[in-house]
């Protein structure tokens, strides 16, 4: 009897309740030693690797832990820190310390000097965020960091047998931008692949067997030089004395199969859960000595397998493979809660529905043992646990809900237009509204301060009556009022004082979604979420948040914008459920908000913000497949915003993406005005735009470049924000641009948000009385 190997791609690193967010936060603040924060990251390792074991994995996976991200990680550890850091602080042997690592994360540290946070955007499709490594010319590599191997040893010495994951060379590289200009980021390849040697054979050394190179980079449409890359990087690491696991994941590999088939490698992992027709293709390809990893259990979402029907699916697989055959998650569990056995809370009835990663592994050995012909009682009770539970949800009459079907029926074309074109309506609005040119505002969300959290708390324990948290809120509330216009801001916001987060808040008043205790992911370094579960038919019991914008409102006689997360980005930010098109789910979500934005008109908000920061997040992967996913999107955005009449402004945000490649869907949105993060890309995002207005005559409308990184607590001075602006005016006419945050500034605490918006408002200050300067500016580029 042949055995199939168990592993997983990575775990989640956070902890089952927030453990490491907690202590990174605590050392940024000056609460915990450097050496406190090592022995947490040390204890956090220990139990996700005594999870592996536990649960029957073969290996443990090394190199997964991050104190801020992944990517990050594998920069620091081949030496790429850009030339603003200066001098590695801290180490005499050149290694990249922590601080110096902080610092390229988010500017700061708590020793070094400030600088400029690296960009960060999402990585792949995901709603994770990783920095992006940046490349300069005379760019060099060397080991850098000691940190993965030291993490070896670790895991040897704690008796676990190991399997080390990593960003592959290939991908780091796809990943990276170049800082300099005319640089050719495959011109770095030779340095870069020799480093990645390097690193290979100390892993060798310390006794390492497999090392898992993450290559989803192979998912995508590469041009012709990068698929050469992989196999000119990959030839020359044959040689490094361990066996290689080439990883593809959130997609399936189409013209790249002969080519990752083809690599010089012991062993490569494929997504089965996005993509399970390439199954075949890689059973009649793959050569006889290559290990085929299978990702079959979904590492993207929390719904229970069908372990049956994925043993039936895995028949010919173990047939033809034998013990060449692994299985795993389809990607890292970094991207689903720890462990389901925390919800204690959540209706049992759904829990029954559902696997956080812990359960992932039992579900994936459970596979394993069941083709292998070893089955235990445990397996067996499993299997039919699985059984009862998935035609417990195939039946449940909490799913669907006719007239929500009915309703989406109804909708026609012309529910999803404007009733005038922008030209009209922006005359309209520049009379209600009257503002002057740069006009300033914020992203939405104000601090978060610990009374604020205090409160919610109290009052989710019951400690603190309705009557007496609603008040609370309006208090805030107020006082975010009085701040901003103390600081003489434009157009205000609420400060979203009530809503724990964007997308929860409104989930928590939809019906079809439900919620968990401690479904905590990572979305960038110590800033986690708890996703929504979207299970069933979705739709507004009654208005969501008009009676706290229309108080609002009521405090001052400055514009008010109402605030609300897009259809799109709660579909993306969710967990939504499998059994119906994600098209069908996102129309269900657009009706609801178009009942919300509805309301808020009525209730005389002129200017309401739908946010929509993973439109781009959720393009699919192979651009063959864009089109049909921007119709619906762009669609779905439409159905939720073209209710109001002219005069109403319609406002959208997006950040940390890239918007070359869709700004057609953009201009399609006919958003009034769009903000968006340009503050660490130094403006570069706005050549999407002035390049798509230059072409067409028509591009997005009004434009507010984000003027100053909330993700990190340097306060921007404001000759910098006005240089950005002049950058702005150079691509875009000054008469479309507002001025603004890049993002919301929940996670800012006031003493930072104070003096940098204070800074904003003298910069807009000071570009309106240019104004002859910056015109010229503007005109230019016309």
């Amino acid at each position: 009897m042949t055995t199939t190997q168990v592993h997983t791609l990575g775990y989640p690193r956070i902890g089952a309740r927030r453990e490491l967010k907690k202590a990174v936060e605590a050392y940024w603040k000056g609460e915990l030693s450097r050496a406190e924060l090592e022995q947490e990251g040390a204890r956090l390792r220990k139990a996700h690797w005594q999870d592996q074991r536990d649960a029957g994995l073969d290996v443990v996976t090394v190199g997964d832990f991050a104190f801020y991200d992944q990517v990050l990680n594998a920069s620091v550890l081949v030496g790429a820190v850009p030339p603003r850091f200066g001098k590695v602080n801290g180490r005499v042997d050149g290694n990249v310390d922590l601080d110096t690592y902080f610092r390229m994360a988010r500017g700061r540290a708590p020793s070094g000097e400030p600088a400029a946070a690296c960009e960060m955007t999402k990585y792949f499709d995901t709603n994770y965020h990783y920095l992006v490594p940046e490349l300069y010319e005379g760019q060099t590599f060397r080991i850098a960091s000691q940190r993965l191997f030291e993490e070896v040893a670790e895991a040897k010495s704690q008796g676990h047998p190991v399997k080390v994951a990593l960003t592959g060379p290939i991908t780091w590289l796809w990943l990276a931008k170049s800082k300099s200009e005319g640089l050719d980021r495959l011109s770095l390849l030779d340095g870069l692949v020799a480093t990645y040697g390097e690193i290979l054979a100390r892993l060798a050394a310390l006794g390492v067997e497999w090392v898992q190179l993450d290559e989803p980079a192979l998912v995508q449409d590469l041009p012709g030089e990068w698929q050469r890359a992989f196999e000119v990087a990959y030839n020359k690491l044959q040689s490094a004395g361990v066996k290689l696991l080439v990883a593809t994941y959130f997609g399936g590999l189409g013209d790249n199969l002969g080519l990752a088939v083809g690599l010089p490698v012991e062993g490569l992992h494929v997504d089965l859960v996005r993509a399970p027709q390439q199954l075949t293709a890689l059973l009649d390809r793959l050569p006889s000595y290559k290990v085929l990893s299978l990702g079959v259990i979904d590492g993207r979402n929390i719904w229970r397998a069908d372990l049956r029907q994925l043993a039936s699916t895995l028949e010919e697989a173990k047939a033809r493979l034998g013990e060449r055959l692994w299985l795993a998650p389809s990607c890292s569990l970094l991207h689903v809660p720890v462990d389901l056995d925390n919800e204690t809370r959540l209706d049992p009835e759904l829990k029954r529905w559902l696997a956080f990663a812990r359960q992932k592994l039992d579900e994936v050995v459970t596979l394993a043992h069941r083709i292998d012909g070893r089955e235990t009682d445990i397996d067996r009770q499993r299997v039919a646990d699985a059984d009862r539970a998935l035609a417990a949800r195939r039946e449940s009459r909490r799913i669907h809900k006719p007239q929500v079907a009915e309703r989406l029926a109804r909708v026609e074309a012309a529910d999803t237009r404007r009733a005038s074109a922008y030209t009209i309506r922006a005359a309209a609005q520049r009379e209600r509204f009257k503002l002057p040119l740069f006009p300033t505002t914020t992203i939405g969300s104000f601090p978060q301060t610990q009374e604020i959290r205090a409160a919610r708390r109290d009052f989710k324990r019951g400690e603190l009556g309705l009557a007496d948290y609603e008040a609370r809120m309006r208090e805030e509330i107020a006082l975010v009022v009085e701040r901003q216009e103390q600081l003489g801001l434009d157009v205000l916001v609420h400060g979203e004082a009530e809503r724990n987060d964007m997308v929860e808040y409104f989930g928590e008043q939809l019906g079809g979604f439900a919620f968990t205790q401690n479904g905590w992911v990572q979305s960038y370094g110590s800033r986690c979420v708890k996703p929504p579960l979207i299970f069933g038919d979705v739709e507004r019991p009654e208005a969501m948040t008009v009676r706290w914008s229309e108080y609002a409102q009521s405090l001052t006689d400055k514009p008010m914008k109402g605030m609300l997360t897009g259809p799109v980005t709660i579909l993306q930010w969710s967990f939504v459920r499998d059994d119906q098109p994600r098209a069908t789910t996102c129309r269900q979500i657009a009706l609801a908000l178009r009942d919300e934005v509805a309301d808020l008109e009525r209730a005389g908000i002129g200017i309401i913000q739908i946010d929509e920061p993973a439109l781009r997040e959720g393009l699919p992967l192979r651009q063959a497949e864009w089109q049909a996913y921007l119709d619906w999107a762009v669609e779905c955005f439409q159905l939720s915003a073209a209710v109001v009449r002219d005069e109403t402004q319609i406002h959208t945000h997006m950040c940390y993406a890239e918007f070359n490649d869709i700004i057609g869907a953009i201009a399609a949105m006919d958003a009034d005005v769009i903000t968006i993060e340009t503050s660490r890309s130094d403006m570069e995002l706005l050549d999407a735009f002035q390049d798509f207005g230059d072409s067409s005559k028509i591009g997005p409308n009004e434009i507010g470049p984000g003027v100053y990184d909330i993700h990190s607590p340097n306060v921007p001075e404001k000759a910098w924000m006005v240089n950005l602006m002049i950058k702005a005016a150079e691509k875009i006419p000054a008469e479309r641009l507002w001025v603004n945050p890049d993002c919301g500034l929940k996670t800012r605490g006031w003493a930072e948000v104070e003096p940098a918006l204070a800074n904003m408002v003298e910069a807009a200050r000071e570009l309106r009385k240019n104004l002859s300067t910056i015109c010229c500016a503007s005109a230019k580029r016309r």
